[in-house]
Formats: C-alpha cells, sequence, structure tokens
C-alpha cells in the first residue's frame, strides 16, 4: 500500500544483502485517520539514506471506526505483542480530542503505560500535537490549557536554544502550522526543571521542547 503512494518501500530480501542494522520505529497512531496519517509518517521516513522499519501500534482500549479491520488487523500490533522489544524511535501521534479531560479517554490507562514503556525500552520519542500535550501532562505534569479560539494557520516561531542539535540548521525565524483547541503556559514549562524549550512563537505559544537527554521530545504544532 505505501508503494501505491510513491512511498519507497525496500523489501527484506533486498534489506538483509546490505548488512546494515535498520532503525526500528514504532508508531502509536492514534489519529482517526489511520491510513492517512502512517502514509504521511512513512513518507517522511523513508526521504532517509538510513534503513527504518516501522512497527504501527494501536489501542486495544479503544475500536477503531474509521479505518477497515482488516488494515487493522494487517498492519497494526497492540502493545502486548511489543513490550518486550527495544526500540530505536517511537512516535506517538495526535488525536482529535483536546476538549476531553486526559483521565476521561477511554484508552488513557494504556497510553500511560505505553509511555512509561518507553522512558527505558525505546532510545527517543516524539510526541506529535495532542500526543505532546498527553505526554508532557503525564511525564512532567505541565497541564493543557483550554483555548477560547481555534489555533488555526501557520505562525512565526523563533529558535530559543540554537545550540540544541534537533535545531541544528534551522532559521532562526521559521514557520510552522498548528490546528488545536488547547495549548500551553510558558510558566507551567519553566517550573519543569528537565524540560528544554527549543521553539516558540509569540502568537501561538511553545513550539517544540525536549528534555535535556533528547529522549523525550514535544512538538505541539504539526510536524
Amino acid at each position: 500500500e505505501l508503494s501505491r503512494e510513491n512511498v519507497f518501500v525496500m523489501h527484506q530480501q533486498r534489506a538483509q544483502t546490505q548488512q546494515i542494522r535498520p532503525l526500528r520505529i514504532l508508531i502509536l497512531n492514534l489519529m482517526p485517520t489511520k491510513i492517512v496519517t502512517e502514509t504521511q509518517l512513512a513518507r517522511l521516513l523513508a526521504n532517509s539514506p538510513l534503513q527504518v522499519q516501522l512497527t504501527f501500534l494501536q489501542t486495544k482500549t479503544h475500536d477503531t471506526t474509521h479505518t477497515p479491520q482488516e488494515h487493522m488487523k494487517a498492519f497494526y500490533k497492540t502493545f502486548d505483542a511489543v513490550r518486550n522489544e527495544r526500540f530505536d524511535g517511537m512516535i506517538i501521534t495526535g488525536a482529535p480530542i483536546e476538549d476531553l479531560d486526559y483521565e476521561d479517554v477511554d484508552y488513557w490507562n494504556e497510553l500511560c503505560e505505553i509511555m512509561d514503556y518507553s522512558r527505558e525500552n525505546v532510545y527517543s520519542t516524539i510526541h506529535l500535537c495532542w500526543g505532546a500535550l498527553a505526554g508532557l501532562y503525564y511525564h512532567f505534569g505541565v497541564r493543557k490549557v483550554h483555548l477560547p479560539e481555534k489555533m488555526f494557520g501557520v505562525f512565526e516561531h523563533r529558535v530559543v536554544r540554537p545550540s540544541n542539535p534537533l535545531v541544528r540548521g534551522f532559521d532562526e525565524v521559521f514557520y510552522a502550522p498548528h490546528s488545536r483547541w488547547a495549548g500551553l503556559n510558558r510558566a507551567d514549562i519553566d517550573a519543569a526543571p528537565e524540560l528544554r524549550m527549543l521553539a516558540e512563537s509569540d502568537v501561538a505559544g511553545p513550539m517544540l521542547l525536549s528534555t535535556e537527554s533528547g529522549r523525550q521530545i514535544f512538538v505541539i504544532g504539526h510536524p
């Protein structure tokens, strides 16, 4: 299916002849439009000289209704199937549920278990959009702030820590998209000593954060 979307796919037989260990990336896809999201992420990851082996993860405590079950059974695993494995990287996607309290999300407990697992079994985890808000709340107690109007558009951002490897090569000022109903309070971020602000906007607020080690990364806007 990825090949039909013009995403480069290396077949296993060819990959084995290259004698290079692929980077193992786990993608927890929380979006309702799973095929669209997985294709977008796969296209970005395929644009690399490195071999990347993707494993797609779904929550077993939430029934997927927007994606055919045949697709889910063919391409997705549950946490029980991977909990004893280790990965080089993990991506936790967003979900259009900013209006819900975290504890009211039907798969919240399972998501917490997965995020806890990532601390020891994944070298680096990127949290996207709602996934970033949820990760900041779970790991550091940073609460989301509900916005009176939707933050929607492409906004100017500035790099705060240009020496950080994650923003190496960025222009001092860059533009990034946002589409969300919740944000963060800068004071709450500053109160978490483990967090580093890497990029922010005067209009859209915090955009890119990470821990000092770089093992937990949070992208508040769209990647």
